[in-house]
């Protein structure tokens, strides 16, 4: 029998196995899978009476609701796909991406309500604008519950359309299929702990990369799923007292944030179990503070949205010891190992696998059922990137023996400076070992001499004194000489980030760039 691989699937097991258990918590509101189910089966059926045809794109332009992941189902089960958006892109940024992709229908809170006046003028392609705060419950008010019928889904088709971060570059549309999706879920319930206990807390913006495949995930395993709608630390801690959350996710940048609140420590967060760091580097010792601090498994992991985005994990693989809790915590702070279903090599740039010497540098490319189909309306960046069916990821990393895979750097991000190649994640993490340090970045500066330099950006935690040469007698010892910023600057402001909380080094970086055209034109 051939059943298609679909995300519909996982509310329908939810459905049957579990109809009757809160799954959803959204602030006060709280529902049912049972619940849950109708509301994203009269979506489908209210979207297909506003004209939406199969292949349609259907966006949303909201923070992490109840409704954004209704979303997640009702489109595609009207055969639609599902757009959510990055709430922090510009008006330019967001009417490229409108325009690019042909959407057809926007939802959006009236948070947004000032940018979606000038959206309606500058894209005039989208036919229907739907306020999910208001309109949205008269528009599910109006209909009947859609049938699911998974049999009625082309596995292959395109079920969600999300366009990057543009953190690197010009935002593009990654095409996730159904088959994507479910298979994702698959994988990520394999690799979670006493699943069945599970209450997830939706930390990470479901607009960001899948919301790491936890709204499929979650559901299909049938847990309760708390929505974070914006994420801050007392909130947080909070919601895990309030919901005994077992577990969450986080970016780097959110972690500090919560280990350097004042509320910490005034909650009862004795129910996590498990968190996992994503989205960008993690050092061994923010994966020891965490776990100080939560007393729960803190492991990091891999990937990318055009993987769903779930490729690697730092869990522990059987038969692996540890020579100590250091040796532990290294481990864990990596991209880690490939998760079932993955296949991972790190190559050279003929495309051969580099030695499992863990010092070796090549670049991560990934095979499996969780890579996209490509981008959206872009033959050329989707050729350049697939290629003898392995995606090659941009993303620079040494392996070793064990298959444990550990990032060093983008393709773009690293630092050539002297004929040396440094890691600005190498350096970043060092930094990050200083107790003063809140957060930093490490980008390359324009050097006369070495053609470029490390430059590193740094923000310190509140009432705490740093200068210049404390840090490079800090470094010294974690650093070879070469890899030392020549460049240090120390700033009050955060840095700028990406709506998924990614720092945007390609801004802090154009900076310095600018500056010496600025002195050559002069």
């Amino acid at each position: 029998m051939n059943v298609p691989l679909t995300p519909l699937r996982c509310l329908e097991r939810a459905l049957d196995l579990f109809a009757d258990r809160v799954g959803i918590v959204c602030g006060d509101e709280s529902f049912t899978y049972a619940q849950f189910g109708e509301r994203c089966r009269k979506l489908a059926c209210a979207i297909q009476m506003l004209g939406v045809q199969p292949g349609d794109r259907v966006a949303f332009l909201s923070f992490n609701t109840h409704r954004l992941l209704e979303g997640y189902y009702g489109v595609p089960m009207a055969r639609a796909i599902v757009m959510p958006l990055n709430v922090r892109l510009s008006l330019a940024e967001l009417t490229d991406i409108f325009c690019h992709s042909g959407a057809r229908v926007v939802f959006s809170e009236s948070d947004f309500a000032p940018l979606v006046e000038q959206l309606k003028a500058a894209c005039p392609g989208v036919v229907r604008w739907i306020t999910l705060d208001t309109a949205y419950e008269d528009l599910l008010a109006s209909a009947s519950p859609a049938p699911l019928d998974i049999f009625a889904v082309d596995e292959n088709d395109v079920a969600e359309l999300f366009y990057t971060s543009g953190s690197t570059g010009t935002p593009k549309g990654v095409m996730l299929t159904h088959r994507n999706l479910y298979m994702h879920a698959l994988e990520i319930s394999l690799a979670t702990a006493r699943r069945e206990a599970m209450v997830d807390l939706h930390t990470i913006p479901l607009f960001h990369a899948n919301g790491w495949g936890r709204p499929q995930s979650s559901t299909m395993l049938g847990n309760k799923q708390v929505m974070v709608r914006r994420f801050d630390p007392s909130f947080v801690f909070q919601s895990i007292q309030q919901h005994r959350a077992t577990d969450m996710s986080l970016v780097p940048t959110m972690a500090n944030m919560l280990l350097n609140s004042p509320d910490l420590g005034k909650y009862d967060i004795s129910s996590m179990r498990e968190i996992m760091i994503g989205g960008a580097a993690a050092s061994p010792e923010l994966i020891a503070r965490l776990e100080a601090a939560f007393q729960c498994r803190v492991v990091a992991g891999y990937g990318l949205t055009e993987t769903c985005p779930a490729l690697t994990t730092g869990r522990h693989k059987p038969g692996l010891g540890f020579k100590d809790e250091q040796d532990r915590y290294r481990r864990q702070a990596m991209a880690g190992w490939p998760l079932p279903g993955v296949r991972v090599r790190v190559v050279d740039i003929h495309d051969s696998d580099v030695p499992r010497d863990g010092q070796s540098i090549g670049e991560i490319v990934a095979q499996g059922d969780v890579v996209t189909a490509g981008y959206y309306k872009d033959q050329a960046a989707t050729d350049a990137v697939i290629r003898d069916n392995w995606f090659h990821t941009g993303d620079m990393a040494v392996w070793d023996a064990e298959g444990y895979v550990h990032i060093v750097d983008r393709k773009k991000e690293i630092i050539i400076s002297g004929g040396e190649n440094i890691s600005s994640l190498e350096v970043e993490r060092a930094i990050y070992a200083h107790e003063s340090v809140l957060e930093c970045a490490v980008v390359s500066a324009p050097d006369e001499r070495w053609g470029e330099i490390p430059a590193a950006i740094v923000a310190l935690k509140p009432g705490r004194n740093l200068t210049e040469s404390e840090l490079l007698e800090f470094l010294q010892n974690r650093l070879g000489r070469f890899k030392l910023p020549r460049l240090i600057e120390f700033t009050d402001e955060p840095l700028p980030k990406t709506g998924t909380g990614k720092v945007r080094k390609l801004l802090l970086r154009e900076r310095f760039w600018s500056d010496k055209q600025k002195r050559v034109q002069g």
